[in-house]
């Protein structure tokens, strides 16, 4: 552990440590890290973006059940996530990682859940016209696209 403050002739100074410190929380508060898919990034072989792909799977269409496989990757695991994130905190403060780090962590790990929902999630299952034409009852896994497209960027807030 570090000191944020030092007292020289009886005022209170704060360090390089504490400067540090108080520059890694603005930098927390002034970005952020979003998972998913990002749009216009990959299409699928028939040219539709997989983002949309991704969204029409999550939200349901008129033809196809909602598979909510990224709202269920956190409502699944809040208090893991809550735990990463509270460790991660408490390694800046110790001088151990900077906010950017913290966001490649928190996007790393939120990825890896999507992931881990898509292939393990229980969904409606397939319809049998989609069995057929897949050759496989397994909702949310055709070519393995999607699944291998989710990603992350961190960015500034306020841009688009």
């Amino acid at each position: 552990m570090f000191r944020l403050v030092s007292t020289v002739a009886g005022y209170d100074k704060l360090t390089s440590q504490g400067k540090e410190l108080f520059r890694q929380i603005e930098e927390l508060k002034a970005l952020r890290v979003r998972v998913g898919y990002q749009h216009g990034k990959e299409q699928d072989d028939n040219g539709v973006d997989i983002a949309d792909i991704a969204m029409f799977n999550e939200i349901g269409t008129d033809n196809a059940p909602a598979r909510p496989f990224m709202r269920k990757s956190v409502d699944d695991n809040a208090s893991s996530i809550n735990s990463a994130c509270k460790s991660l905190l408490q390694s800046i403060t110790k001088g151990e990682k900077t906010a950017k780090d913290v966001y490649q962590t928190l996007g790393n790990m939120q990825k890896g859940l999507i992931q881990d929902k898509i292939t393990s999630g229980e969904f409606t299952p397939n319809a049998p016209s989609t069995i057929r034409r897949k050759k496989s009852d397994k909702p949310l896994i055709d070519t393995g696209r999607m699944r291998q497209s989710v990603s992350f960027v961190i960015k500034k807030k306020g841009g688009d």
